[in-house]
């Protein structure tokens, strides 16, 4: 049996996709809000199995990997409070860094390139 090829632009739709049938035009919506046109619907409509597959898989993993992400970020918060706590002249994370074991710094760089991955990332602040 041949291999079935699947069509990268129907898994990217179905991924962009939220199910719920739009009462003013009948189909399907994107992530975002836009109502896919006719074509996009008959593109979606004719989805293999196998892309059905790839989709349930891909967004599954997606799931897993913005929950690990997140867990990531709320234990980049929670790490340094103690060496906060023991060193109340530090005002950022760079200034208790010095202080960490080196096991709490190395759990911290995992940490980091767990929840910001990019290098960036954004936690809250409060003054």
């Amino acid at each position: 049996m041949p291999e079935t090829e699947l069509r990268i632009e129907v898994i990217a739709l179905l991924l962009d996709a939220d199910f719920k049938l739009r009462p003013d035009t009948n189909t399907w919506s994107h992530s975002d809000g836009r109502p896919f046109t006719r074509a996009e619907q008959a593109t979606a409509f004719q989805a293999t199995r196998a892309e059905l597959e790839a989709t349930a898989a891909l967004s599954a993993r997606n799931a897993a990997a913005a929950l690990e992400q997140h867990s990531a970020a709320e234990a980049l918060i929670e790490l340094p409070y103690s060496y906060f706590a023991r060193h109340p002249e530090a005002r950022m994370v760079m200034d208790v860094l010095p202080h960490m074991t080196d096991e709490d710094r190395t759990e911290y760089e995992r940490l980091c390139a767990i929840a910001a991955p990019d290098g960036g990332i954004y936690l809250p602040y409060e003054d």
